[in-house]
């Protein structure tokens, strides 16, 4: 590879270098606000390294002529796209599937996306995005794995696994680019695209884990955020992308900006186009997207002393090797088979893997009275906007999607329940009332559409089929693009139209079974209090209501946990399961003042990481360990016997969490170190073992160096960071 480009680059004008690190869009299935134009001309001239924004092997193909028989070097095109939780095949949005703990299934669902990607012309998929947010006003939690860096870091490795495979070469594969590089999740009071300010300890500790487990499984690309860090915007911050990422974590891969995040370095302060565009090559940017300014100010910034030629090279070079490992150099086209993409895209099997998938994705989070699973007799009531919808199934970054090939919620149970349940629908309220709401979310088409109907009306006829029923089947929450980018909410709660049907069907007297799309943890209170079951069933994507479906009948026992803590109350965000003890910790019965707590509501969320029910139940033993010691030499074997004590069989997901007690730099109550998903049958019991090494024991200290300190521990198994049991552990 090295004398290979090295060859060609010896041949490259400087324009045509520059031009290798020039990445546009013709528009299509985009995401910004700003599209490349007079495209092809450009890529005649060498002016264009990569396109994103069209599919199909045709398409691709064309594109792909003008840049291999049309230049003077024939270099080939790089083809990406925003493929996030699968391609046409849509699986749940990723918060979803982080709900599963299920890093098999996870890896198998990009696996699954990168061969329909690769069938459709595509090399290079624009994720996984990794940013740990504790805000779930951020819309772009919707895209991420919540809010721990080690189930996160697990989730980030597996996915970069699943696009890539082990040859970058095979063309039933694509080049992995993790996000938002860096801390983009942290963004102040949840507002996209805002000021992120942190320490170094809580950097290294817990937002950058699952960019480092990306960059370790191999990554090929990394994509700078939008946000600054310590003052200085990601796409030119030198120590972000060269120190930290290629110094210090020795990442050989390529780096993208993300969409016009260079220009917009302009609006940070930074300084005019052709400043900002030598901050950033200097940072150790390689690729620009969308922006041009790479294109239309490195050579004059050249020629005036202001970069180096050796910056140009090094970006152009990291930009060609990235086209050589995938093979584009052997084979320009070996993504483009028009056959494989009518066998690969949207096929059977693809179907059946995403109806599985999203049914581990699913988070039981109330279930009084066993009213779940629903018998297969009867009468159904099944109201609500999102019942009989198949636009909002797909959720949101599904750009490649076709929601017409979606399953609604009305259809899948139709063909999981058949003719023998009497299924009365009626879509009870708008999914908002709010017109400047629903301006906002219909942005890229119509996810919110109200009825020429009046809300009373709607509401009548709701609370007919409610009478006449047995059980009440609730579909309510979010549209699609509520939540993702450029979708922060102030108010996380279910919108005003909606609760307002929910509190009419509760005063019916029926059982309510609430299905919730959301794209973020909801203020669930009064819905916890009054309704009978509560399913989260997130963005479920192309066959969400077949699995929607399985899992209210029973032929799935829903088994997913929470990955990020939902609120009590708004007033009490950020809040996260691995938070920091103060000088005065707030204990139930304390004195009502001088504690750390709040005048009007509790400390606690409603429902915690970790936590998500079943429909059988399972107890936890004692915890033993075969060394109540452990040191540099020695690490202890945990172990705990977990019994089945409901009447259904069903998984369970045993997380095991630590807490340092004492350390030369404060800890979290609770730390999750390690996890195993386990199937139990009705009345079984298994012994579930974990071994802890001094390595899961380490924190980043003052230098910023991960340690280990010897001392007292507290060990906890449970089925979620709050309930659990515990045991002692010694550090030698």
């Amino acid at each position: 590879m090295d004398a290979f480009i090295s060859n060609l680059m010896n041949k490259m004008t400087i324009d045509e270098k520059i031009g290798q690190l020039n990445l546009v869009t013709p528009g299509g299935a985009v995401t910004g606000s700003v599209v490349s134009k007079d495209v092809d001309d450009k890529i005649r001239k060498g002016m264009v390294g990569g396109l994103f924004g069209i599919t199909g092997p045709d398409k691709v193909r064309q594109a792909q002529d003008i840049a291999v028989k049309n230049t003077r070097l024939h270099i080939p095109l790089i083809f990406g796209l925003d493929v996030i939780h699968g391609h046409r095949t849509i699986f749940p949005i990723p918060l979803g599937l982080s709900c599963s703990w299920d890093t098999a299934l996870i890896e198998r669902s990009a696996k699954i996306a990168a061969r329909e990607a690769s069938a459709d012309g595509l090399a290079w998929a624009f994720s996984p995005m990794v940013d740990i947010a504790r805000d779930p006003r951020w819309g772009r939690v919707s895209e991420g794995s919540g809010e721990d860096p080690y189930l996160g870091s697990r989730i980030a490795a597996a996915v970069v696994r699943g696009y890539q495979g082990n040859d970058l070469r095979n063309n039933e594969t694509v080049m992995a680019c993790v996000k938002h590089f860096a801390l983009y999740g942290a963004a102040e009071a949840g507002r996209e695209y805002n000021t992120v300010d942190m320490s170094r300890i809580k950097m290294y500790q817990y937002y950058l884990p699952p960019y480092k487990a990306a960059v370790d499984a191999g990554v090929g690309s990394v994509m700078s955020s939008f946000n600054e860090i310590d003052g200085i915007p990601a796409t030119g911050n030198r120590w972000l992308l060269t120190d930290l990422l290629r110094n210090q974590w020795k990442f050989k891969g390529m780096v993208v900006s993300d969409y016009t995040s260079l220009n917009e370095m302009e609006a940070h302060g930074m300084g005019d186009l052709a400043t900002i565009s030598s901050l950033a090559l200097h940072a150790g940017l390689d690729m620009d997207m969308v922006g041009e300014g790479f294109l239309t100010t490195l050579k004059k910034s050249l020629q005036e002393g202001k970069i180096t030629q050796k910056e140009i090279d090094q970006a152009c070079r990291r930009v060609l090797e990235a086209k050589y490992k995938l093979g584009l150099f052997t084979d320009p086209y070996n993504r483009m088979n028009a056959d494989r993409a009518v066998k690969e895209l949207l096929s059977g099997d693809n179907r059946k893997s995403a109806r599985e998938i999203a049914a581990h994705s699913f988070v039981l989070l109330k279930n009084n009275d066993q009213v779940l699973p629903l018998k297969k007799s009867g009468t159904i009531a099944l109201v609500g906007p999102l019942a009989d919808n198949h636009r909002n199934m797909l959720g949101t970054w599904s750009v490649s999607g076709d929601p017409s090939k979606s399953v609604s919620v009305l259809e899948g149970i139709k063909n999981v329940a058949g003719s023998v349940v009497n299924i009365l629908y009626a879509k009870g309220a708008n999914i908002s009332d709010d017109s400047f709401l629903i301006k906002r979310t219909n942005v890229f088409g119509p996810e919110i559409e109200a009825e020429s109907r009046t809300a009373q009306a709607m509401l009548d006829e709701a609370i007919a089929a409610a009478a006449k029923s047995d059980v009440v089947v609730a579909v309510l929450g979010e549209a699609a693009d509520m939540s993702g980018e450029s979708s922060s909410r102030g108010d996380i709660s279910i919108p005003e139209s909606q609760e307002n049907l929910l509190k009419a069907l509760v005063q019916t007297g029926k059982p309510i079974v609430l299905v919730l799309f959301n794209g973020r943890p909801l203020i669930l209170n009064w819905e916890n209090q009054h309704l009978s079951a509560i399913l989260d069933t997130w963005f479920g994507g192309t066959e969400a209501g077949n699995a929607i479906a399985d899992v209210l009948f029973g032929n799935y026992n829903p088994s997913g946990k929470l990955s990020m803590t939902f609120p009590l109350n708004q007033g009490q965000i950020p809040i996260y399961y691995n938070a920091k003890n103060t000088g005065r910790p707030f204990h139930v019965g304390d004195g009502p003042k001088f504690k750390s707590d709040y005048l009007d509501m509790p400390n606690e969320p409603l429902y915690p990481f970790g936590f998500g029910l079943s429909y059988t139940k399972f107890s936890y033993s004692a915890i033993t360990i075969d060394n109540g010691n452990i040191s540099a030499a020695q690490p202890v074997h945990i172990k705990i016997t977990v019994t089945n004590t409901g009447n259904y069989d069903g998984e369970e997901t045993v997380q095991l969490y630590i807490r340092d007690m004492v350390a030369s730099v404060t800890q979290p109550v609770k730390e999750l170190k390690k996890f195993q998903k386990v199937y139990l049958k009705k009345g079984e019991s298994r012994d579930v073992g974990f071994t802890l090494s001094i390595n899961d024991l380490k924190f980043v200290n003052s230098d910023l160096k991960w340690v280990y300190e010897p001392g007292a521990f507290k060990v906890f198994v449970g089925g979620n960071s709050r309930d659990v049991v515990e045991a002692d552990l010694m550090g030698k």
